[in-house]
Formats: structure tokens, C-alpha cells, sequence
């Protein structure tokens, strides 16, 4: 395919993790790419080598002054973007009740806002020209909740719905949508990106304690390549027939799995009582 042919990719949160890796892996295919960082410094060696085929821009998704910029410069750039990656997004851990309000009001700026404004900056385009693939970042928490993640998983969670409902709105204009619902990989979430909370209370140590401690010490040391992440996502986004939902790691396989069936046994235990409620057909 001619250079100027190939899709462009823009894609959030570059300065480490799954959105380097991406940023590399379609740069290695002959995409050309807008990296984006809070901090250029951070990117401005990322895809050294692809000449003209990489654009970086500095963008804070929680600025929607600068997510309208960010775009106009990528379609000034390369005229179009053909892939939104949302990948920008921080961590936080705490039991409901141990956690900060304003650091939890921060992350849903990130996770949530950050990735309905960047998608809605990208959609008048990609309908004007009937194509475009949205691939959202979720978690395998945006498929189940857990202990210190509650609200973590309540920032996922309103994105698994928002692209769900995108999805439904977009597919008969041409537009495509993917979550990606990763278990643990080793990026910096649970490193210095993510904060926790400052309080500890005793009776959360066995749960939310527990699990806090366990996601610190292990950071690093997960399962997931974010490599290989990127190569499975570049695979979904290249398929005749993407998925909306994208599972990465035999984790993330495992609970998915296991939500599914669950929700089937509970829903078909308590079947007799949810048909009672509606009025009586006549």
C-alpha cells in the first residue's frame, strides 16, 4: 500500500505502556501514527527513524482546549485519522471508603471525560467519510469489580457502556468500535502512575488492604507483554470483522469467562421473580 494510503493512527497516553508500544508496533507495519504525551519530552525519541510517518503533539486529555487542537493538527498533518486509540488513564486504589473524592474526580477526568471528549473531537470526520475505528482502553475491571479498585472499576465500567451505546449509534455509518479489556500486564499503572489512598481502615485490611498491597508489590512482574498487547490490537483493528470486545490475557480470558456464566446462573436463579413485576398481559 502507497505510504500516503496508510491509516493514521492517533493514539493517547504515549510516554510508556500499551500506548509506546502501539506507537512501535504500527510504526514497525508502515502506519503513520500521532503520538501524543502530556509531555513531549517524554516522545520526542519515540519512532525515530519513520521519518515523515510519525506526528507528536503534546495533549492532556483532561484539557479539551487541547484535544480540539491536537486533532485539527493531526488532520492538517496527514488530513485524516482513521484509528483513535484512547489510551490515556491512571489507577487509583482504595477501599470505597478510604478514597480521596478529588483523586477520584481526577481519574474519571482521565478515564472517563478524557476518552468521551477525544472520541467526540474524532467522530465529525470519521462520519463525514463513512470509516474510522474507535479502540477504547478498557480493563478486564471494566468487566468485574474488585476490592481497592471500586472506583478504578467505575471509571471502566462507564466506559464499557459508553462504547457500547457508541457502538450501536455508529456501526451503520461505517465506524467501528473495540474495548479492550487487558488483565495485568507490565506497564506503570500500578507503578508511579497510579496514587492510592492515604487512609487505612482495619476493617478493609483482609480485602481492600490485601488487594492494595498485592497490586503495588507486583507491579512489574504481571503476565501481560505490552508488546504483544500491541500486536493483538493492531490484528482486531486489521479484521474484516473486529470485535467489540477484546480480552487481552489468559487472566482477563479466565474472569471474563467466569462473569458471564455467573450473571447466567444468578439471573436464571431469580428468573421467577423478574417476571412477576410487569403488568398482566391481557
Amino acid at each position: 500500500m502507497n505510504e500516503e494510503k496508510k491509516p493514521v493512527w492517533f493514539v493517547t497516553g504515549c510516554s510508556t505502556g500499551f500506548g509506546r508500544e502501539i506507537v512501535r508496533h504500527v510504526l514497525d507495519q508502515g502506519y503513520r501514527v500521532v503520538a501524543t504525551s502530556r509531555n513531549l519530552r517524554d516522545i520526542e525519541n519515540l519512532g525515530n527513524g519513520a521519518a515523515n510517518r510519525i506526528c507528536r503533539l503534546k495533549l492532556d486529555v483532561t484539557h479539551p482546549d487541547e484535544i480540539t487542537s491536537a486533532v485539527e493538527a493531526a488532520e492538517e498533518h496527514f488530513g485524516h485519522i482513521d484509528v483513535l486509540v484512547n489510551n490515556a488513564g491512571v489507577g487509583y486504589f482504595g477501599a470505597i471508603e478510604e478514597s480521596d473524592q478529588n483523586d477520584v474526580r481526577r481519574m474519571f477526568e482521565v478515564n472517563f471525560w478524557g476518552l468521551a471528549n477525544m472520541t467526540r473531537a474524532v467522530l465529525p470526520g470519521m462520519r463525514r467519510r463513512r470509516a474510522g475505528h474507535i479502540v477504547n482502553m478498557s480493563s478486564i475491571g471494566g468487566v468485574r469489580g474488585g476490592p481497592a479498585v471500586g472506583y478504578y472499576n467505575a471509571t471502566k465500567f462507564a466506559v464499557e457502556g459508553f462504547s457500547e451505546a457508541l457502538a450501536a449509534e455508529v456501526t451503520a455509518l461505517g465506524l467501528k468500535v473495540t474495548l479492550v479489556e487487558p488483565s495485568g500486564f507490565r506497564t506503570d499503572w500500578a507503578g508511579r502512575s497510579a496514587r492510592e489512598a492515604d487512609t487505612w481502615i482495619d476493617d478493609y485490611a483482609s480485602t481492600a488492604g490485601a488487594r492494595r498491597l498485592q497490586l503495588r508489590s507486583g507491579s512489574g512482574s504481571q503476565p501481560g507483554d505490552p508488546a504483544r498487547a500491541a500486536s493483538a490490537i493492531l490484528a482486531a483493528v486489521e479484521a474484516p470483522n473486529p470485535p467489540l470486545h477484546l480480552l487481552l490475557g489468559n487472566f482477563a480470558l479466565e474472569v471474563g469467562r467466569h462473569r458471564v456464566d455467573a450473571l447466567a446462573r444468578e439471573f436464571e436463579t431469580w428468573a421467577a421473580v423478574s417476571k412477576v413485576v410487569d403488568f398482566p398481559m391481557k
